[in-house]
């Protein structure tokens, strides 16, 4: 007969992966808690730090040796929950709070949210094309790429730069959703990652502290 028991749900947080997980999660949090207050800067660090902490949860699960097939599919599907958060809500809470909740500006944080959710459905059930290949672009890099838009924001009108991340945000919901093959970033590449948000970090730091 087959063992259908079920172990804690409060088991899987021991899990070093799954702890590196709700970092990132947290992460999240607190750039969710600084773009409702219209603190940018202090959100996108958020935000960078929530990609470092998904890419190493997968590292340190692929180095663990002895997790259990069950640990794995919980981990996944944990990794998959938390990039809704990262990935999905705080953009769009970004776009929505530069638009200063403006109706306009509700139309785009749902199709952000909307593609995020598509797209992690659509891996979750299909996987990379290959083991180098995803298809469409991956949720992160959005915002590794709306953090570096972010450095120019003193050059434009907030008016101006409102509709410069829309509609950078709404042109990657389409790669997102899209079938065009982007390569998987992953061995040393984690190192430039780390070096990136160690330097963005800096930036934006430095301008919170400026503005002190």
């Amino acid at each position: 007969m087959k063992d259908n028991k079920q172990v804690s749900v409060v088991s899987f947080i021991k899990d070093l992966p799954n702890i590196c997980s709700l970092l990132g999660l947290l992460s999240a949090v607190i750039g969710i808690y600084f773009a409702i207050q219209g603190n940018f800067q202090a959100a996108l660090i958020g935000v960078l730090w929530a990609v470092l902490f998904d890419w190493y949860d997968g590292i340190i699960a692929r180095k663990m040796k002895g997790r259990t097939k069950v640990q794995g599919v919980f981990g996944a599907e944990l990794d998959s929950m938390i990039d809704i958060v990262s990935f999905g809500i705080l953009p769009a809470i970004i776009l929505l709070r530069y638009g200063n909740y403006n109706i306009w500006f509700l139309p785009g944080a749902f199709v952000i949210i909307a593609a995020s959710a598509i797209r992690l459905t659509y891996f979750n059930v299909y996987g990379l094309i290959d083991s180098k290949t995803y298809k469409g672009f991956p949720l992160d890099n959005n915002v590794l790429i709306l953090a570096l838009v972010f450095l120019f924001e003193g050059f434009f009108t907030h008016s101006t730069f409102s509709i410069i991340i829309y509609t950078l945000l709404m042109l990657l919901s389409v790669l997102n959703l899209s079938s065009i093959p982007t390569p998987k970033f992953k061995g040393k590449w984690v190192y430039a990652l780390v070096a990136y948000v160690l330097v963005m970090t800096s930036i934006f730091g430095w301008m919170l502290w400026r503005q002190m």
